[in-house]
This record gives C-alpha cells, structure tokens and sequence, in this order.
C-alpha cells in the first residue's frame, strides 16, 4: 500500500507515539488521537518536522461521539483515511482481589471498547470507499493471561474475539477492507510509569523487554500488508503456543513466577501518578524508564516479512535433511 493517510488511537506516548514516527517517516500524513493535549502536540510537531502533515486530536476513545468527531475533524484536515490503528489502552496492576468494578469497567471501555469504537469509526468512511486496512494492536496476553493484569488481559482477549468475529462479516459481506492484530510482546513504554498500581512495588515489562520500534516497525508492516496476524518476539510466540499446550501447566508456572517477574524490588511512591481515569501530566514519549534493557530487533518480525524465503529456507533444510536420511538407509544397506 502507498502512503496515504493513517489514524493512530493513543498516539501520544508508548507503542502510539513511535507508531505514529514510523508512518511519518515512511511518508503518511497522521491523524493522532489521544488524551494528553501537551503530548498531542508534541507528537505533531515530531511528524511536521518530518515533513508530514499531521492532525493532533484530543478525545477519549470510550466516548464513541467523541471518537466519531475526531474522525471528522482529521478528515476535514487531511483526507480520507486509509488505515486505521487502534492501540490507546488503560489498566491496572493488581489482584482481582484488590480492585473495584469501576475500575475495571473504565480498563475494559478504553482498552476494548475503545478498539471498537475506533473500529466502528473507521467502517463507516471505510466502507463506501471499498478500501481501508484496520490494524488492532493485541497483546500475547491476549492468549495467555497473567496475574496482576485481569483488567488488560480481559479486555484483550476481547478485542481479538471481536476481531475475528468481524473479519468473518466483512468476508460474508465482501466488504475489501482488511482487518488485522499485531500481537505484542513486552514493550517499554510510560505505562510502567503512570499505569493505576496496587501492587505496592514498581512494576516492570515481563523480560525479554523490546523497543516501541520494534513494535511500530510491526503495526507499520501489518497495516501494508496483508497478514491476518503478526506475533512479534519469540516471547509471544511461546506464550501463545504454550497457553494452547499446556495451559493448567502456565498456570501453575506463574502462580509462582507470574507476580515476581512483573515486580521490582522498589517500593511504588505513595502518590504515583495513574491515568486509568484522566490523562498523566508530562512530556513523556515512546520510551520508558527500561532503555537499557531494550532490544531492537525481533527475529519473528524478519521471519513474517520474509516468508518466503523463510519457507523456502526451511525446505532447503527438510531436504537436506531427507537427502542425508536417505544416504544414511542406502549406507546401511550397503554395509549389510
């Protein structure tokens, strides 16, 4: 797909932010919608410097009026939109046991709700058009879900219910717009930093930890190709199949390591910041506070982009494989 004009949900901070300097940098004009007036306009000033156009619009993606007028005001800026990504999100840590129903309720209409929102949006101008790609940003915790996230992992295993459940529609109707995930390994991000915690400990990405560019490069590639679905790091991949696998054994594996891998040994200031219910003060960006322990590359993602020298590596290898079998039978037959 040529560059055109591209919606980022949550393009303010995190795996939006570079999200959003990916498509600029790759010559997309972006409409950014987020909370944060002050990172709005931080993130638009990143894309113009870029020589893109961009239009920066502050809305809560659980008000759908509010996500519909952001689309009408990107479009009256830039033009119809081509791809849409949904990725704003809002959680907590900590266990069920310690959380309200209101504050799951608030998770569950900005993480969910809000991906069906954007999605909803996005159909409407997509679908007399013909065209359009929609890029829904899951998570490996949309497979297999962790303790100390109920809120997330609940909300994103609903966004991929909702997913497939629609692409099957839009398959039934022969509605040509492409819907897709991009399922994300641990990523730093601010949300580390200003996530609701009730942990009582600062919390951490479960290690390995990947650069929001790796992330970017991902949700960039899936919304230019056509992929159902793109896993990024070995991490999720692991997680996914091991949850298909051997779930009562994950289980039981992160009952006992499910709460120190989320945790660091530092207490969690007493009055933290937490945006679950209004947007955090600050100028933060793509990055969190884990730089030093970040990878840049994810060898899944170089697989999905070349699958087809993948699998013609991988036959290469079956073959030697079966040709050296072969000569090893003969061989002993030989000798016999």
């Amino acid at each position: 797909m040529s560059a055109g004009i591209v919606v980022v949900t949550g393009g303010s901070a995190g795996v939006g932010r570079a999200t959003v300097e990916a498509f600029a940098r790759a010559g997309w004009n972006v409409g950014i919608i987020a909370r944060g007036q002050l990172r709005l306009d931080a993130a638009a000033a990143e894309v113009e410097r870029m020589g893109r156009r961009a239009c920066a619009v502050s809305a809560d993606v659980a008000d759908p009026e509010a996500v519909e007028r952001a689309a009408e005001a990107i479009e009256r800026k830039l033009g119809p939109i081509d791809v849409w990504v949904n990725n704003a999100m809002a959680t907590v840590f900590g266990p069920v046991s310690a959380l309200t129903a209101e504050e799951f309720r608030r998770g569950t209409d900005v993480t969910y709700l809000g991906q069906v929102h954007g999605t909803m949006t996005a159909l409407k101008r997509m679908r007399p058009r013909n065209k359009g790609v929609i890029v829904n940003v899951g998570s490996a915790l949309s497979h297999r879900a962790i303790p100390l996230q109920s809120i997330y992992c609940g909300a994103k295993y609903a966004v991929r219910g909702f997913t497939d459940a629609l692409r099957s529609e839009l398959l039934h109707d022969g509605v040509p717009v492409h819907l897709t995930m991009v399922h994300l390994p641990a990523i730093n991000t601010p949300q580390f930093e200003w996530a609701l915690n009730k942990t009582g400990f600062k919390p951490q990405p479960v290690p390995p930890i990947f650069s929001p560019d790796v992330a970017a490069r991902a949700i960039l590639f899936a919304a230019t190709h056509r992929r159902r679905e793109v896993w990024v790091g070995f991490s999720t991949v692991k997680a996914i199949l091991a949850g298909k696998l051997a779930p009562g054994l994950v289980d039981r594996y992160l009952a006992r390591v499910g709460y120190s891998g989320q945790l660091t040994a530092d207490p969690a200031p007493a009055h933290a910041p937490g945006n679950l219910f209004q947007s955090v003060v600050g100028a933060w960006g793509a990055h969190g506070r884990f730089v030093n322990r970040e990878r840049q590359r994810s060898l899944e993602m170089m697989v999905t982009r070349h699958r087809g020298v993948a699998g013609l590596a991988v036959a290469a290898v079956a073959a030697g494989l079966w040709c050296g079998l072969l000569c090893a039978a003969r061989a002993r037959r030989t000798e016999s």
